[in-house]
């Protein structure tokens, strides 16, 4: 801010005409020859004695342009110039040295005391001339130039007050969207279930989640819709009313029976009807992968549905990996399409792991994917892991296997670790 203001600062000191010159020189009869010329050439003319004479001159009225002599009493004038500058801030003059001085040497420390140009002595009125005519062509320049600054100033201090009103905004869509999975651990009777949502920026595309499906029955549900940012996490939100755990009525998945319950539908026959839902209704480029499970957890079957999500992975009780699945297609893409479902079982000590592809095909280093193979021997690996546990730990060894903390895109899973089945009383 303190830049900016000292730039619009400058820009407002430059935007009157530079006709104001300081005329420095220890001898009373150079100073009226040289004003003669700058009066002549319609300057204003402000003449002193001595280095402190102008330095004081200069607090009062700031020159466009200064001449001075070099070799003067007390204060030389490189002398005056190195003063000068340090006086001058981000106000813009012309400083120009009078000088019977030649040599290489003495020029080069004038420059380095901050001079622009020199005259040699005695001046000649044509030379002044075409110095002085330098100097304003130099003055312009850098006025030009300070102009832009304070106008670029400006315009990134706009673009930094829409990025921290954006930032905000995203912020709070962040808490929005997270909110949509309030409980990430459940313990149930029969299981444990875990849920991860983890985007790769402010907001994302993937949503999981569970409701419940009837009489010891439990639905669960992972989502990834297609991109990243704020567009994909509106549709997640708007696919999270279709499957809330709070409004059943709202929920496609299931259907009310004659005594006011609910229960689970097909997830096949769900899925074709979010397919056609969203071609129908939502107006969007955005297509997603969709798994929909419906759990039993009195006898540990699963009735699933696959529409273009990773497969599902069993980690039975012995440790053994089981990844089997239908693939499908996903769901926003066309009319038509058939989605299948098949089953599952888990035995007690069995779990049940569905990841986003942000987890099969995180890239390592080199581009390499992890892939289903590489997913498998990372449960393999946290066998010994429960829970959220289980889940932070598969966050470490996906940032040990990118070689970075941040991933390209959105990682989640659920995670439904069976016990077995609540004995009849």
């Amino acid at each position: 801010m303190q830049e900016t203001q000292q730039a619009v600062t400058a820009a407002k000191q430059i935007a009157q005409p530079h006709k104001r010159v300081l005329v420095v020189d220890d001898s009373r009869f150079q100073r009226r020859i040289l004003a003669a010329s700058l009066k002549g050439m319609g300057f204003d003319v402000i003449e002193a004695a001595s280095g402190e004479e102008a330095l004081e001159s200069c607090q009062k009225q700031f020159p466009d342009l200064v001449l001075s002599d070099w070799m003067m009493p007390g204060m030389s004038g490189l002398e005056l110039c190195q003063a000068f500058r340090a006086l001058s801030g981000d106000r813009f003059a012309y400083f120009i040295i009078l000088t019977s001085k030649s040599e290489k040497e003495e020029v080069a420390r004038g420059l380095d005391a901050g001079a622009d140009d020199f005259l040699t002595k005695p001046v000649d009125r044509a030379e002044l001339r075409a110095r002085i005519n330098a100097g304003e062509r130099t003055l312009d320049m850098q006025r030009e130039l300070a102009r832009s600054n304070a106008l670029l100033s400006e315009t990134l201090n706009e673009l930094q007050g829409f990025y921290n009103a954006l930032e905000r905004d995203l912020i709070e869509a962040q808490k929005l969207q997270q909110s949509l999975v309030p409980e990430r651990h459940c313990a149930f009777a029969q299981a444990d279930l875990s849920l991860l949502l983890r985007s790769s920026g402010h907001v994302g595309g993937d949503l999981v989640g569970y409701f419940p499906a009837g009489d010891d029955k439990l639905g669960l549900f992972a989502i990834d819709v297609s991109g990243h940012g704020i567009s994909s996490a509106l549709m997640t939100a708007r696919l999270a009313g279709y499957l809330s755990g709070t409004s059943p009525e709202q929920n496609i998945a299931l259907m009310q029976e004659a005594d006011g319950s609910y229960s689970a539908r097909s997830p096949a026959a769900v899925v074709t009807d979010l397919n056609d839902l969203v071609l129908d209704e939502v107006q969007t480029e955005h297509y997603f992968t969709f798994m929909l499970l419906i759990v039993d957890l009195q006898s540990g079957e699963i009735t699933l549905s696959q529409a273009g999500h990773p497969h599902p992975i069993i980690q039975r009780a012995d440790g053994r990996i089981d990844q089997e699945g239908t693939g499908g297609f996903p769901v926003g893409l066309m009319w038509g399409v058939d989605f299948e479902q098949f089953e599952l079982k888990l035995a007690p000590g069995d779990r049940l792991l569905v990841v986003s592809d942000g987890v099969t095909e995180c890239p390592d280093p080199n581009g390499e994917m992890l892939d289903e193979d590489g997913t498998a021997r990372i449960v393999e690996g946290l066998s010994s892991f429960k829970g959220p546990s289980f889940l932070d730990g598969m966050i470490d060894q996906l940032t040990i296997y990118a070689g970075k903390t941040d991933f390209p895109d959105d990682v989640s899973a659920v995670l439904l670790e069976y016990r077995g089945p609540v004995p009849a009383i």
